[in-house]
């Protein structure tokens, strides 16, 4: 406002000299108590302007002086405000670095020298006894935030994390339950009860709270349809193992509410595919399959549609398993099955021009390295087969084979498994494998190999393609008579016996031993 003034008066004595520079500098008197002052109208403005100026500048003099004690009370105030966020700051350091003690004092000057934020005071005095130790009074400061609204979340959530501290997950519970159902957005509080309900493998309460969170829009849709399809498989993996029949359809139906939410999900995949096939519905459950392998190849998807049909001959199953692969040929998983079918079907020479296509891995998993001795086997390669095995016994688990237990059955998990599964799939989109983590047994990586040189190349290889025409469709995947049984390839077949005529033995006496014993599967 002043330096407006200060304008305007000199903006009109600017005028005011022009004014008398022009000669028509006017004339003025005044008489005022029997004084008699005569002037130029220029001078008698020029005065009258600086008496205006003088004025104005005597009146904010006393309005200063005035206001002098209410400007200095704003400024020790002000002052007390800064020395007041200065020390929550200080204190909510404190408390990050675990130093209790230093953040109750600061939490105490901060509550001494100021009133406008009681409620980061508050949060500070029960942040820092939980820091110190102190859960009594913390308890008391986060009960005491129950009392205003605008703090009421903060103290429960207080009070959950404390219950939690102290092991009593029921009043953790009940707390989470009593935000979530005072705010329509409290992640925390959901999370909490998604965590409970998971954690008991109450998998229907979860699906609820699903529903909820995505309704109240707590989580993204894109969450909350993978945690489904996730909860609807671990659903039918419960009472996948009943002998009610109305179990089993339940079962049936919630794996297949799993794929139609998420139609690449191995887990629901399979589980909706095992239950078609035992319903009679091999056809809908190769679809189903197929479709996942499009999207998301995976061992236990090719070994479930390999196990729909059971009375097909080793080249039908292969030519089937090799359609399969097909559907998403640049896949690892596909060319692993590109492999795998030559193998069932036979064809030695098949299987080592598909070996040759799989992708460069500088250090190959066990399951590579024994599908590398089954190709070098049936090729006739005994050496490089053994060679293979050798690196498969130090090489790496895959974590998708991991799936597999030890009697071919996958996705055999436990609540906690499934559990983890649900949380993990919903957050990422990934499958854990919990098998893996724990470096339990899996379905058998590498073959067993004969401990000698018994017979020939020739008759070696032989004896594996024709154990493989023979047994294929029936044989547990990767333990394949010529490899599992020694004496096969020590003694040589009968002249009566079908099949190709047997190579001559190799002198029993030159035989060199590579162990005492033939290989345990690994």
């Amino acid at each position: 406002m002043i330096r407006a003034l200060l304008a305007l008066v000199l903006i009109a004595i600017i005028a005011v000299i022009v004014v008398s520079l022009t000669g028509e500098p006017g004339a003025a008197s005044l008489e005022w108590l029997g004084w008699r002052v005569e002037m130029t109208a220029a001078a008698a403005a020029l005065l009258t302007l600086l008496l205006a100026l003088a004025a104005a500048a005597l009146w904010r003099g006393l309005l200063w002086i005035i206001e002098a004690p209410r400007r200095a009370a704003r400024a020790r105030a002000e002052a007390r405000r800064k020395q007041a966020t200065e020390a929550l700051s200080r204190g909510f350091l404190a408390v990050a670095a675990g130093d209790g003690s230093e953040a109750r004092r600061l939490a105490q000057k901060a509550a001494d020298l100021t009133d406008d934020a009681p409620g980061l005071v508050r949060v500070l005095a029960a942040q820092a006894a939980e820091a110190a130790g102190d859960t009594v009074a913390a308890r008391q400061a986060w009960n005491a935030m129950l009392g205003f609204p605008e703090m009421r979340l903060a103290g429960l959530r207080g009070l959950m994390q404390l219950a939690l501290a102290e092991g009593d997950r029921q009043l953790a519970l009940r707390h989470a339950e009593t935000a979530y159902g005072l705010a329509r957005s409290a992640l925390w509080a959901w999370r909490a009860l998604l965590e409970a309900r998971l954690e008991a493998g109450d998998w229907a309460a979860a699906l609820q709270l699903v529903q909820g969170g995505q309704e109240r829009k707590i989580v993204s849709p894109l969450v909350a349809e993978r945690a489904r399809a996730a909860l609807l498989a671990a659903s039918a993996a419960n009472l996948e193992d009943s002998d009610d029949p109305k179990a089993l359809d339940q079962a049936l139906d919630f794996a297949l509410q799993s794929v139609k939410l998420k139609p690449d999900f191995a887990p629901g995949v399979v589980m909706a595919a095992r239950l078609l096939a035992a319903d009679g519905k091999a056809a809908k459950a190769g679809t189903l399959i197929e479709a996942a392998w499009k999207g998301a190849p995976h061992p236990a998807l090719w070994l479930a549609y390999r196990d729909l049909k059971t009375s097909e001959t080793p080249k039908a199953r292969a030519a089937r398993l090799s359609a399969l692969a097909q559907l998403k040929p640049e896949a690892r998983e596909s060319r692993l099955l590109k492999v795998e079918s030559a193998l069932i079907a036979g064809d030695a020479v098949a299987a080592r021009a598909a070996a040759r296509l799989l992708p460069e891995e500088a250090a190959p998993t066990a399951r590579l390295a024994g599908l590398m001795a089954r190709v070098a086997f049936a090729c006739g390669e005994p050496d490089e087969a053994r060679a293979w095995v050798a690196r498969g016994v130090a090489a790496p688990q895959e974590p998708d084979w991991s799936d597999l237990d030890p009697e071919g059955q996958a996705f055999a998990y436990g609540r906690e498994d499934w559990a983890r599964l649900a949380a993990s799939y919903a957050e990422t989109g990934e499958l854990i494998h919990p098998r893996f983590e724990r470096r339990e047994r899996t379905m058998s990586d590498l073959p067993q190999l004969p401990s000698a040189y018994a017979q020939s190349t020739l008759a070696e290889s032989t004896a594996f393609v024709h154990a493989a025409e023979t047994g294929g469709a029936l044989i547990p995947f990767l333990d394949h008579p010529a490899l599992d049984d020694p004496g096969e390839l020590d003694d040589p077949p009968s002249p009566d016996a079908p099949g190709p005529a047997p190579a001559p033995r190799r002198n029993t006496s030159a035989r060199r031993r590579l162990a005492s014993g033939s290989r345990p599967a690994k």
